[in-house]
């Protein structure tokens, strides 16, 4: 059974500064729920920025680079099939 306190709140919990604070708490409740928190906001900032560097026309090489990990590692994760009809630059 997962605590009440472990659920999952990122309403409260949306400030970047208070995220990265609380992030080093001694109460492993709180600096849990912060660490999952700040992997959901770095989540979604990846994926806005991929679709800006696409729309910009940059190519998956490009964009693998920029985040350290392979072409094939960042088409997977981002690419959802939605530039089928666009050639790969």
């Amino acid at each position: 059974m997962t605590r009440v306190e472990c659920q999952p709140t990122l309403t409260p919990m949306s400030d970047g500064v208070t995220l990265a604070q609380e992030a080093s708490s001694r109460d492993p409740a709180v600096g849990l729920r912060a660490v999952r928190a700040l992997r959901e906001l770095a989540e979604r900032l990846e994926a806005l920025q991929v679709a800006s560097a696409r729309d910009q026309g940059w190519s998956w090489q490009e964009i693998a680079v920029c985040l350290g990990v392979s072409r094939q590692a960042v088409h997977k994760k981002h690419g959802g099939g939605r530039r089928l009809l666009k050639k790969e630059q």
